[in-house]
């Protein structure tokens, strides 16, 4: 497939206004990126590269910063989400409960819960602040034939471990269809077979009718307050709501929306300025 490579120059250069910055690119249709190097890196089908939506996303950037500068060619013809994955994509071990690697990871110990995952670029490889916080949550509750929807579910990652702690049945949504088809993927990897797998936003909960015990939303601030109603409604009394993907400093109004709905502060864990928030109903 033919790429673009964009260089994206910008200041200050943050973890957080990086991780923004991402976020919204791949939004338009960018699903590789270097964030390591200096300046920011970050890839696009040729085909579906479209430069005045580009301009529009940047334009709403949702941070203050310097004005955003962009640069690009087209790239050497090679597989970017294997060059990714292969130098990129680290294997995290969290103690000796949890492991999340790649098939080509070799020396990964024996633990209780072993998540294989080949990420493809889409979100949640476990790396990031929100995806850690979130797993961290899932491996220290009780998921044993809880009913359990992941919404924004990316790689899947969240889906496939509370699987592997117990939780049945589960439904697993996301807008993008890239991450649909690796979610797929990686069930497959893990031998799992009764995660419903859904293309789609929360308009889908009401045609599928269903409830939960535990909703579970990684996306972002904006998504979370506007789709919170449409969670709460699919949400069995005495169910979680778990969410993250937004900062510190948007605990307080999410769990005003919350509280709103009817909805009982739980608790808040974050890192490196990144939050997530539990309520139940």
């Amino acid at each position: 497939m033919r790429y673009y490579e964009f260089i994206f120059k910008y200041a200050p250069k943050t973890d957080i206004i990086d991780d923004v910055l991402m976020a919204i690119l791949g939004e338009v249709g960018f699903d590789s990126f270097l964030p390591e190097e200096k300046p920011l890196k970050a890839y696009i089908p040729v085909d579906l590269f479209d430069e005045t939506t580009l301009k529009e996303a940047l334009a709403n950037f949702p941070i203050e910063i310097d004005k955003i500068e962009y640069s690009y060619t087209e790239a050497e013809d090679k597989d970017w989400n294997e060059e990714w994955e292969k130098n990129f994509f680290q294997p995290i071990i969290i103690d000796d409960l949890c492991a999340i690697h790649s098939t080509f990871h070799q020396g990964i110990p024996k633990v209780k819960y072993d998540i294989i995952i080949n990420p493809q670029m889409a979100f949640g490889t476990g790396h990031h602040e929100t995806t850690s916080l979130i797993i961290n949550e899932l491996l220290n509750m009780e998921l044993k034939d809880k009913a359990v929807l992941d919404m924004g579910c990316g790689t899947s990652i969240l889906a496939i471990l509370a699987h592997k702690r117990g939780a049945n049945p589960i439904t697993a949504i996301d807008i993008d269809t890239w991450c649909v088809e690796n979610s797929k993927d990686n069930c497959l990897l893990n031998n799992i077979d009764n995660i419903d797998i859904h293309h789609g936003d929360a308009d889908l909960l009401s045609k599928l009718d269903l409830n939960y015990d535990l909703v579970i939303a990684n996306i972002n601030r904006n998504i979370l307050l506007a789709d919170m109603e449409s969670y709460v409604k699919r949400l069995n009394v005495g169910g979680k709501l778990l969410m993250s993907g937004f900062y510190t400093e948007d605990i307080a109004i999410l769990q005003e929306k919350a509280e709103s709905l009817g909805l009982k502060f739980v608790g808040t864990n974050s890192r490196n300025n990144w939050a997530c928030l539990a309520v139940t109903r």
